[in-house]
């Protein structure tokens, strides 16, 4: 698709190799087949992954997060889309693959898994001039959200993907966490821990990276906003990096979504489907949610790609939620950014009747 166009340096075609080699389907009709990324998944993974044209190669230090273009990214797409299974791809990627930059290729250069203590047997053969790609060397992971149920989210495709495939010669799951095999015997290092807003002992300490599920209910008031921050300072200190996936979010909440969503830095990558910039009626208006035939068009357009999804089961859910919580459908499964049904005042109205005033 033009919009998906790749023209910069990443370590994104080396990781959907290595994805589709190590990643297996957690569940349904096709549990057990590798993991292909969908067309905005690997669009996603490849900006994510984005390697800055002067990223210089020292192998005695080399760079973490300043390597990439993008500090921290932040991923929003309605419900289904498989933001939770491809969250896990990534997470197993910066546990075991090759989640850093490792400098230019050369003509004859490949990455081989046997180099990374993988014995798949597996390799990718760089192109010149492309960026390498090489592992952690002590990685350390959070996967978070507000609650068990939401972090399972990631969790348990993450657990699945381990059983199915060689990734359980490189990951071992245990009690809350996961044991990430290397070279350390240190038990605070090399490894994946799952952490809640009832269970965040390990929130602020010095990490690789984290993974935020569901920034878009992460506010103030339910304290995920301070563990948001804490990790994004435990990340900066080891040059680690972060990475958030929601649906749509209510603009009253002030969620930690939307926050990074308005944020004015230019090191985050935001991927988000809006309809309203992209889908006009015969008079040029935004579609009507509430018009059956409008609610189809959208769908069309924000779950493209997802080649999984029934279109006609996202709409019988959409049509019964829009019987009593229309703005909860629109967000969940239209994908837009929409007040909930208690809000005083739609959104940009004040604005808009105040805009040029004073």
């Amino acid at each position: 698709m033009a919009e998906f166009l790749i023209d910069f340096p990443t370590l994104g075609d080396l990781i959907d190799q290595w994805v589709q080699q190590h990643c297996k389907v957690p569940d349904g009709f096709a549990r057990g087949k590798s993991f292909e990324l969908a067309d905005w998944q690997f669009w996603c993974t490849a900006n994510h992954y984005r390697v800055r044209e002067d990223a210089k190669w020292n192998p005695d230090r080399p760079l973490r997060n300043q390597a990439f273009t993008y500090r921290r990214s932040l991923i929003v797409a309605p419900q289904k889309t498989g933001k939770g299974p491809w969250t896990a791809t990534m997470a197993a990627t910066e546990a075991a693959g090759p989640a850093l930059f490792g400098g230019w290729a050369k003509k004859g250069d490949v990455y081989e898994c046997s180099a990374h203590g993988c014995s798949c047997g597996w390799y990718y053969e760089y192109q010149k001039g492309e960026p390498k790609g090489m592992r952690q060397p002590s990685p350390l992971i959070q996967l978070t959200a507000f609650s068990e149920d939401q972090a399972d989210n990631v969790y348990r495709p993450l657990r699945a993907m381990v059983a199915l495939g060689p990734l359980k010669d490189l990951l071992l799951v245990r009690e809350g966490f996961m044991r990430i095999v290397g070279q350390n015997d240190d038990p605070e290092l090399d490894r994946i821990d799952v952490v809640t807003s009832s269970a965040n002992s390990r929130v602020g300490n010095p990490i690789s990276c984290a993974f935020q599920d569901e920034t878009g209910l992460w506010t103030t008031a339910n304290k995920m906003r301070r563990v948001a921050d804490a990790q994004r300072r435990g990340a900066a200190g080891m040059g680690g990096r972060t990475l958030e996936t929601t649906n749509c979010w209510d603009p009253a909440e002030e969620s930690v979504a939307q926050t990074t969503y308005e944020a004015a830095a230019e090191d985050v990558f935001k991927f988000y489907r809006n309809p309203d910039l992209a889908l006009r009626d015969s008079n040029g208006r935004p579609l009507r949610y509430r018009n059956k035939a409008h609610r189809r068009r959208i769908h069309e357009y924000v779950y493209d790609g997802s080649w999984w999804v029934d279109l006609d089961s996202i709409e019988a859910e959409a049509a019964e939620l829009m019987e009593r919580d229309p703005a909860q459908a629109e967000r969940f499964f239209g994908n837009r950014i929409v007040h909930g049904a208690g809000a005083w005042l739609k959104a940009g109205l004040w604005d808009g009747a105040y805009a040029g005033a004073g």
